[in-house]
């Protein structure tokens, strides 16, 4: 199975960046297992919401299409009754698969005056040709109660904007998560220049895969280093 975690630094042309995206999406092995770092359409923006929402619309279509040979993974702004969440998507053979908004929003930039706080229940294991999925959003990753209730997963998704400030903390967070659950985790975080890159593909065992310098980093795993791994130090992970 090929792993993909993409770390691009977004314009202020939405439409640039949705073009971006197609392209490196279609530079990627076909069956490709891909996640794009939080917002990494619109950014945060604002000041221009509702535009960053249309262009979720847009990108919705889009993505569903090039979902046909590949699985696309990251976050989008939504507007849902007048409110603007930070939504996690996930697209597999031109469906949605799953969704959920990010529950803790980071005040540092003043998120939670803009957009609206998601469900905690939606942190939860759902399936993918049998593959058991979780996902983090960014400062979510801090939450070790959240880790506790993706315990099981194959794969865990950590989309992110993380501050450069705080960049062994990601790279820290991320490695943990690997190793505490016994999975492989992709993480992928901006290469914005506030953000602190770092973006990676993790091993069950804690090795990793990164590099600062590129905006696509795959890596080839085999999916039995999870069952090896759970047995070889059993911790009651199932």
């Amino acid at each position: 199975m090929n792993l993909v975690t993409l770390q691009t630094k977004p314009t202020l042309d939405f439409q640039d960046n949705l073009l971006y995206l197609e392209k490196l999406i279609l530079q990627t092995p076909k069956e490709s297992f891909i996640l794009a770092s939080e917002l990494c359409l619109t950014l945060y923006a604002y000041d221009r919401l509702q535009e960053a929402s249309i262009c979720t619309n847009e990108a919705i279509k889009r993505l569903i299409e090039l979902s046909k040979q590949r699985t696309i993974a990251l976050t989008m702004t939504t507007k849902v009754d007048g409110k603007y969440f930070n939504t996690f998507y996930i697209f597999h053979k031109e469906k949605i698969i799953h969704k959920q908004s990010k529950i803790k929003l980071f005040t540092l930039n003043d998120e939670n005056k803009y957009f609206t706080a998601g469900d905690e229940k939606e942190i939860k294991l759902f399936e993918i040709d049998g593959l058991k999925i979780g996902v983090l959003i960014c400062f979510e990753l801090r939450f070790i109660k959240y880790w506790q209730k993706l315990q099981g997963a194959n794969i865990i998704l950590i989309p992110a904007m993380w501050g450069a400030k705080r960049k062994d903390n990601y790279e820290t967070l991320t490695k943990a998560l690997a190793v505490a659950n016994q999975c492989f985790v992709i993480a992928s975080d901006s290469a914005d220049e506030t953000c602190a890159k770092g973006s990676a593909i993790i091993s069950p065992f804690g090795d990793v895969t990164i590099d600062d310098n590129s905006e696509i980093i795959s890596k080839n795993i085999d999916l039995k280093e999870i069952k090896l791994m759970r047995k070889y130090l059993d911790v009651g992970i199932k």
